[in-house]
């Protein structure tokens, strides 16, 4: 193809006039269109048709862009949930998670002795534990409880402890349906802190 200046100078016929900066980045861009636009010489209808479709090309393109960025910072999310029957299905493993691990009624007083600073109920001295912040009831059970007079403590099992202070399953369950079949407690049993099924 022709050199810009060399096209210049014919058009010009030896004039001194020198292409402008944007005439020598419209000859040498890859940008489609722009070559056309932005020539040496009088502004002619051709170069307002490529101005127009350079114009209305760039506002599309615009538009498009601003659509998808919008869409990306909506944020948008495809959930796909594939359903697949099965005709045997193993009965779950349910692990039941209690911020209060342990029934406050069920402590003995041999237990206070040897966990009450563990529940954080007596402290080191195994005296109550802030009592000004006990409610009466709670306070005057340990009170009873706590009191270690001329007291001869038995062995204690944390193991034995856990199984007999800790919630039991059949008080905690209020319902319990398992493929169109009702269940009922007796279909668990307790490892260590998880309820699994009793097989």
């Amino acid at each position: 193809m022709m050199d810009l200046k060399e096209s210049c100078g014919s058009e010009a016929s030896g004039s001194s006039l020198q292409p402008s900066s944007w005439q020598v980045f419209a000859h040498h861009t890859t940008l489609h269109g722009l070559r056309f636009i932005f020539v040496y010489g009088p502004f002619t209808l051709r170069r307002l048709f490529w101005a127009a479709a350079f114009l209305v090309s760039l506002g599309f393109l615009a538009l498009e862009s601003a659509e998808r960025l919008a869409y990306f910072f909506s944020y948008p999310h495809v959930t796909r949930v594939d359903a697949v029957v099965s005709n045997s299905l193993v009965f779950p493993v349910v692990t039941i998670c209690n911020l209060n691990p342990y029934r406050f009624t069920k402590l003995t007083r041999n237990d206070l002795y040897h966990a009450g600073e563990l529940l954080a109920l007596l402290d080191v001295h195994l005296h109550i534990q802030d009592p000004h912040l006990a409610e009466p009831e709670v306070l005057e059970f340990l009170t009873e409880r706590a009191n270690f007079t001329s007291y001869k403590p038995k062995p204690f099992s944390m193991k034995e402890f856990t199984e007999r202070v800790g919630h039991d399953l059949k008080e905690m369950m209020l319902y319990c349906r398992y493929r169109g079949q009702e269940c009922s407690h007796h279909d668990f049993k307790t490892a260590s802190h998880w309820l699994r099924v009793g097989m």
